[in-house]
C-alpha cells in the first residue's frame, strides 16, 4: 500500500454524515498543508449486511490489514436488532479489533472549556479535565471461552461468559499505558477486581510488574473499578492515565466520557503492534453510536469523528503539529459558538447543521494558517 493509507468505513447511522465532514478535512489538509493521504472506502455494519450479509467482508478485512490506518464511523440500529447474532452490525467492529489484533483502546477525556457547563457535574469538577482511559480491548469476558446459553436440564437455562487473560495480553497493554502517561503527567492507575475476581489478582500483579521491571519511574496506583467509577464522578482531576480491562474499561470510559458534556466530542483509537514500517495497526473511531434516531437530519455532531482523524494524524501518520492544529480549530469553532442541537442550551441561537459544523473546522483552520 502506498504511504498514509488510510481505509475508511462509514458504517451506519450518522456515520456517512459525520464522515463526510471528515472529508472535508482531508481535503483541506491535502489543497492547504501538502498532507496527501491515499484514502479508499468501504462498507462496515449494516451497510455491509445490507451489501452483502455479513457485516464485514474478507476482502474488506483485507484492506483494513494492509493500510496504515482505519477509519470507522459507526455501526448499528434498530433495523438490525433481530438478526442472528453472528451477523449482527456489532460483530464487524468486533472482527476488526480481534483480527487487527487492536489490543490497546485509548480513550481521552477532555473538557472543552466552552461545554464545561453541559456536564451533569459542577463546572469547577470538570473544567480543564484532560485524562484518558487506556482499555484492554481483545481479550477478557467479551471473547473467554467457554461462552454461550445452554440448558441445566430442570427446566432453565445459563447465560456463561468466561473472564480470561494471560500475562502477555496484561503486559502490553499495561505498557501502552506507561508509555502514554510518559508524553503526559506520568501518573498511571490500573483498575481492576482483585478483591473478587482472579483474573483482577493477575492483573494486578502484572501491571506492577511491568511497572517495577520497565517503568519505575512512572508513578503507579492500583483502584478497584468500583471504587474507580465513583472517583471518576468525585474528583476526576486525580488520574492522568487509567489502565484497565475489556469490561471495566467499557463502563469506565463511558462514565469519564459523559463528565466532559456529551458523547459527540469524544474521539478514540484502537491500536496494535507495530507494522513493518514501525507505526501501530491502528483503527478511529468516535464515541458515539450510529444515532438512527436523527440520521439523515443534518443534526449530527461531526467534531468526535474529525477529532478521531487528529489522532490518526499523531500516531498513525506521524504528524503530532497537523493534529494538535485540527483539535485547536475544534476547540476554536465552540468557543465561538457554532454547536450542534446536541450541544445547545436553552436560549441559545439555531443550531448548525452537520455541514454547518463541519465548514466552520474548515474556517478555524483556515484561520490557523
Amino acid at each position: 500500500m502506498p504511504d498514509n493509507s488510510l481505509l475508511i468505513l462509514p458504517g451506519d447511522g450518522i456515520g456517512p454524515e459525520v464522515m463526510a465532514e471528515v472529508r472535508k478535512v482531508i481535503d483541506w489538509f491535502g489543497d492547504k498543508r501538502g498532507i496527501a493521504l491515499d484514502v479508499s472506502e468501504d462498507l462496515v455494519g449494516g451497510a455491509a449486511y445490507d451489501a452483502h450479509g455479513t457485516p464485514l467482508t474478507d476482502a474488506t478485512m483485507a484492506k483494513a490489514q494492509e493500510v496504515d490506518a482505519v477509519l470507522l464511523g459507526a455501526v448499528g440500529g434498530p433495523k438490525y436488532d433481530e438478526l442472528d447474532f453472528s451477523v449482527k452490525p456489532e460483530r464487524g467492529l468486533l472482527r476488526l479489533r480481534k483480527e487487527m489484533d487492536l489490543y490497546a483502546n485509548i480513550r481521552p477525556a477532555q473538557c472543552f472549556d466552552a461545554l464545561a457547563d453541559f456536564s451533569s457535574l459542577k463546572r469547577e469538577i470538570v473544567a480543564g479535565l484532560d485524562i484518558v482511559i487506556v482499555r484492554e480491548l481483545t481479550s477478557g469476558i467479551y471473547f473467554g471461552e467457554p461462552r454461550g446459553i445452554i440448558d441445566d436440564n430442570e427446566g432453565g437455562r445459563i447465560g456463561v461468559n468466561t473472564q480470561r487473560y494471560t500475562t502477555n495480553e496484561i503486559r502490553r497493554v499495561a505498557r501502552s499505558a506507561f508509555e502514554l502517561a510518559k508524553r503526559r503527567g506520568n501518573k498511571v492507575c490500573s483498575m481492576e477486581k482483585a478483591n473478587v475476581m482472579e483474573s483482577g489478582i493477575l492483573w494486578r500483579e502484572e501491571v506492577q510488574w511491568v511497572h517495577d521491571n520497565e517503568y519505575p519511574e512512572v508513578e503507579l496506583s492500583h483502584m478497584y473499578a468500583d471504587a474507580g467509577a465513583m472517583q471518576l464522578c468525585r474528583n476526576p482531576k486525580q488520574f492522568d492515565v487509567i489502565v484497565t480491562d475489556n469490561l471495566f474499561g467499557d463502563l469506565l470510559s463511558d462514565a469519564a466520557a459523559m463528565l466532559t458534556g456529551s458523547l459527540g466530542m469524544l474521539p478514540s483509537a484502537s491500536l496494535g503492534a507495530p507494522m513493518a514500517n514501525g507505526r501501530p495497526k491502528a483503527m478511529y473511531e468516535p464515541v458515539h453510536g450510529s444515532a438512527p434516531d436523527i440520521a439523515g437530519q443534518g443534526k449530527a455532531n461531526p467534531c468526535a469523528c474529525i477529532l478521531s482523524l487528529a489522532m490518526a494524524l499523531r500516531y498513525s501518520f506521524d504528524l503530532g503539529d497537523e493534529a494538535t492544529r485540527l483539535e485547536k480549530a475544534v476547540e476554536k469553532v465552540l468557543a465561538d459558538g457554532v454547536r450542534t442541537a446536541d450541544l445547545m442550551q436553552a436560549g441559545e441561537r439555531d443550531p448548525a447543521t452537520t455541514a454547518q459544523m463541519g465548514d466552520a473546522v474548515i474556517a478555524a483552520l483556515d484561520a490557523s494558517l
